[in-house]
């Protein structure tokens, strides 16, 4: 009678369902093997995306355990042995029969009990009205979707039940309206019975369900997937300061090294532990599944004119975790105050982060002084002077002041001031277009240089995705490959940019069903891409696909550049990257990576690194990496429809129907 329970290497379990052998992952649920083995049972409560209860009890089944039977709730048995399961036994019907004439007395009107009886058989249900019974086809049935919704989804806990027996009822808080409720419509998404109704005519949606199905796949795969893929409910963006350092990709020492031993002080584990305020839901806005945004509460300051105040810091984010890292200040305190102080004045993370680790690596070579910094020792790790020289550039006085002026401003400063090596200061000067770098390493990945360098704002970073495709997954070998990712991912950014949506919730939790697509398209997320157009056409009423995305996004992209342009900022030379972001500047970073680069001289130059010196091999990769990244600009720029030097040429300006006399004026003298 009882079933051959046979683990796998895969942590699989045979077990007997209805007489039939089924291969079930241990400690998975009973019902989604029965659903599996393709057989099926009712159920009321049970939904999904949520984690089941056993409420209702219908999913019943008969399930016989070392020559024990018992009835149990499929939807929460997790199976872990040696069972045979009948779905169907008369002992079973007898059970179901039984629990649908009970819903089908108290809610005899609305469509799913009603659905629910028949398949159980029940018809009668005379003997279970009471003062009870509700005729409202639309009657509340208590199956918990909307409190589980609210809880799993939007991590609320706006919805719960209250009373005891007869007198359960669903309820708010105190029974008045809860003013922290959003009105993300997750609770009416999930209600099989139309209890919960929402008012779709705030912002005149053409077709709010399209919208609302899109929405709740996503809350599904971030309450069910998350946990298991970014953890970003839990520490937000931050989490990305373990996944970079693994990858030897954290920007470590002004972009010098890839990772750090001391890492783990303000990695996941840290700010999770120490720092976190958790247990409560937030985002950017409440509403979100995500809720990627994390705050420090009751943290006290040491320094600035707050000093001595306990304040709610919002952050770190992942971008000022790394530029902490990338100015050798591995403090977890420091880091959160650093957060704080640059958001209260008002200044961009990175920017100063980068920065600032470009002034250090200038003191540490002798390039700037005490006598420069105002008596401060700005090595890498110091985190008093950091803070120092934020609060000297908020209140406009001190060697703040410099450093407030930017990498761009200073190179020109200390090359013309100073006598410094204008070549040296370019080469470790990690900006573009007067940009300062975001924190991640692109030494690697000839396509993240090229998308941090091209981009028409500055190495912005949103250009990030592409280290990973190119990098880590290896999906861009050939130059046209890389040149189609640089087409692709900044205008499907700009396109994000321009209809106030996240990309978040694109790149940073991958669908379930991913694998139905091609490998060479899953850096692309298939699946969310398709749901960012059902949203557009939601709210729209047009359809639009991959084709139409690309050229709403390249209208814009394309004046930003001719823009830039007209500003100084959009041609070729513009585009070219600080040689930090493209390889080893310094003998000390070669050092750091010499296996890795000796290496790629032999197999990818054909050049045998025995017996040359540090200086002559630097040389030699140097002008390899630069000939491999105007390799790459060209193959960019042919893609995009732009000139060699990078400015859009007219029939591509007519191609997008933005052909305007003024438009056209600027590029014809940079045609041909």
């Amino acid at each position: 009678m009882g079933s051959v329970s046979k683990a796998t290497k895969d942590n699989k379990i045979e077990i007997t369902i209805n007489g039939q052998k089924v291969s079930v992952v241990k400690d998975s649920y009973l019902l989604g093997a029965i659903k599996e083995a393709g057989i099926t049972v009712p159920t009321l409560c049970h939904h999904k995306d949520l984690t089941p209860n056993g409420t209702c009890r219908l999913c019943v089944c008969e399930v016989e355990a070392r020559g024990k039977k018992k009835l149990v709730t499929s939807c929460n048995y997790p199976v872990r042995g040696e069972i045979s399961v009948e779905t169907d036994s008369p002992r079973v019907k007898k059970h179901r029969k039984m629990l649908a004439e009970m819903y089908l007395g108290r809610w005899p009107n609305v469509p799913i009990i009603k659905e629910i009886a028949a398949k159980c058989g029940a018809t009668d249900s005379e003997r279970f009205k009471s003062e009870l019974t509700d005729e409202n086809p639309k009657a509340c049935i208590l199956c918990g979707h909307c409190v589980r919704a609210c809880d799993e989804f939007i991590q609320e806990r706006i919805l719960d039940f209250a009373g005891r027996g007869i007198k359960r009822h669903l309820t708010m808080p105190f029974g008045e309206v809860d003013s922290h409720c959003v009105g993300c419509t997750s609770c009416a998404y999930v209600c099989p019975t139309g209890a919960i109704e929402v008012i779709d005519d705030l912002n005149k949606p053409v077709d709010p369900m399209l919208i609302r199905n899109f929405g709740m796949k996503i809350n599904a795969e971030m309450a069910t997937l998350d946990p298991f893929q970014c953890d970003m409910r839990s520490v937000g963006t931050a989490n990305i300061v373990d996944v970079m350092q693994a990858y030897d990709l954290l920007p470590v020492m002004n972009y010098q090294f890839g990772s750090h031993p001391d890492f783990h002080k303000i990695g996941t584990v840290a700010l999770k532990k120490k720092y976190f305020t958790q247990g409560v839901s937030d985002g950017c806005w409440k509403g979100c599944s995500m809720a990627c945004a994390k705050t420090v509460d009751g943290f006290e300051l040491k320094t600035g004119p707050y000093k001595g105040e306990k304040v709610t810091v919002d952050g770190p984010e992942y971008e000022t975790a790394a530029g902490s890292a990338n100015m050798g200040c591995f403090d977890g305190d420091f880091l959160v105050e650093f957060n704080f102080y640059c958001d209260t004045y008002g200044v961009d993370t990175i920017s100063v982060a980068t920065c600032m680790a470009f002034v250090m690596e200038c003191y540490e070579n002798g390039i700037i002084t005490k006598e420069h910094t105002g008596g401060k020792e700005l090595k890498f790790g110091a985190t008093g002077e950091v803070l120092e020289c934020l609060h000297e550039m908020a209140r406009g006085e001190g060697f703040g002041v410099d450093v407030g002026q930017g990498i761009r401003w200073l190179k020109r400063k200390w090359a013309a001031e100073l006598g410094a090596d204008p070549n040296f200061l370019q080469d470790i000067g990690m900006e573009v277009k007067g940009l300062e770098y975001s924190e991640y390493v692109p030494k690697e990945s000839l396509a993240q240089q090229a998308g941090y360098a091209m981009a028409n704002k500055g190495p912005q970073h949103d250009e990030a995705w592409l280290i990973f495709m190119d990098m880590v997954n290896n999906q861009l070998p050939s130059f046209e490959d890389k040149a189609e990712a640089l087409y692709y991912f900044p205008l499907w950014r700009t396109w994000f940019g321009l209809l106030g949506l996240c990309k978040l919730i694109w790149n940073d939790v991958v669908p379930a069903d991913n694998k139905k697509y091609k490998p060479q398209d899953a850096a692309k997320v298939p699946g969310h891409v398709e749901d960012f157009f059902k949203f557009f056409e939601g709210m729209t009423g047009k359809k639009i696909d991959e084709a139409e995305m690309l050229k709403q996004s390249a209208r814009v992209h394309n004046l930003q550049r001719i823009m830039a342009v007209m500003l100084g900022f959009g041609k070729r030379n513009d585009d070219m990257p600080p040689y930090r972001a493209v390889g080893p500047v310094t003998k000390k970073e070669y050092e750091s990576r010499a296996e890795r680069y000796d290496k790629q001289l032999k197999e990818q130059i054909g050049v045998d690194p025995a017996g040359k010196s540090i200086e002559e091999k630097m040389k030699i990769l140097r002008e390899y990496r630069y000939e491999m990244y105007n390799k790459v600009m060209d193959a960019a720029y042919e893609r995009r429809g732009w000139t060699r030097e990078g400015v859009p040429k007219l029939e591509r300006l007519q191609d997008l129907g933005i052909d305007l006399p003024e438009l056209v004026d600027i590029v014809k003298q940079y045609q041909g």
